[in-house]
């Protein structure tokens, strides 16, 4: 099964980012977005500062911040940036982004 096809699959995402920098918190923002819009209630997001942490950096081999790990639904997947370009971001996550969703699922049902 593809990620993103099962609407009942949580979805596990780990932001590894280097302080409250600007570009940090955007990337936060950005990832918040995108999940309330396209993975409502079926994700956790757990960021780890590097900053306070740098050794949790070789756990999943982070070599630029911020980068967005998806560990579940497998396979594990890594985007780099501020995830600000939404479609490319879900594209790289293999999320089927909302509003075509709700599209497909009208369809089948006028369909039926």
């Amino acid at each position: 099964m593809k990620p993103g096809s099962d609407r009942s699959e949580v979805w596990e995402l780990f932001l590894y980012i280097a302080g409250e920098t600007p570009r940090s918190v955007i990337a936060f923002q950005n990832l918040k977005d995108i999940c309330n819009t396209h993975l409502a209630g079926r994700y956790t997001i757990e960021v780890i500062d590097l900053v306070k942490n740098p050794t949790l950096a070789e756990i999943d081999q982070i070599v630029a911040i911020p980068t967005l790990v998806r560990k579940l639904p497998k396979p594990v997947r890594k985007i780099i940036g501020d995830l600000s370009n939404t479609e490319k971001t879900l594209i790289d996550l293999q999320v089927r982004p909302a509003k075509l969703k709700n599209a497909t699922q009208k369809d089948h049902r006028d369909a039926s």
